[in-house]
């Protein structure tokens, strides 16, 4: 096996790092975007999923506490995604995540794997999948805000206000809340609370 601090896994643990650290500033950045285009509903997607990046970036990093005190020189490519709608900053998220899942994370694992690091392999394999529910989500949002279907559906269904948890029944969610009176955009179909996983 070998070494850590000689291994190309090393500079993708970094990498990946990385990466993680900026996607949970873009999405909390995304976030900002929704919450001043009056959908909080969005806003609260993009920051449950920069708390889960927060989660990986974490994971990744904690491999490299043998390295403390290194530097470890890495390049990469990284997404700017300064957009002016919520839908296209989902689409620019769905996008990243599934190049995460399909090559970044792969390709990681498999040289973690041709290195020795089962552990770290299996750390990339899974936080891959994870990437892709994460793409998929932000493609759920992304369809239903494109065919303005966040707040309406086509059957009954129930919603959920993200404030204080109330449930109405109806083909519409709520003008506002009639609890906490917070508008619409808080309102959330049930079965995607919290946010599907």
């Amino acid at each position: 096996m070998i070494d850590l601090k000689n291994s190309e896994t090393a500079k993708n643990l970094m990498r990946a790092f990385a990466g993680e650290s900026q996607a949970r500033n873009r999405y909390t950045l995304a976030a900002d975007v929704a919450k001043k285009q009056g959908l909080p509903v969005i806003q609260s997607v993009f920051l449950f999923t920069a708390g889960q990046e927060l989660a990986h970036a974490q994971i990744f990093y904690d491999y490299l506490k043998d390295l403390k005190g290194k530097n470890i020189l890495i390049d990469g490519a990284y997404p700017v995604d300064q957009y002016d709608s919520s839908l296209d900053l989902l689409k620019a998220a769905r996008h990243n995540e599934y190049e995460e899942f399909q090559d970044v994370y792969q390709s990681f694992g498999k040289v973690a794997e041709e290195e020795g690091f089962a552990q770290i392999a299996g750390s990339f394999f899974q936080i891959a999948d994870i990437e892709k529910v994460h793409g998929d989500r932000f493609q759920l949002f992304a369809d239903y805000l494109e065919r303005n279907q966040l707040f309406v559906s086509e059957v009954e269904t129930g919603w959920m206000c993200l404030n204080c948890g109330f449930v109405f029944r109806g083909t519409k969610a709520p003008a506002s809340c009639p609890v906490c009176h917070h508008e619409q955009g808080y309102f959330l179909r049930l079965e995607l609370a919290p946010y599907i996983q």
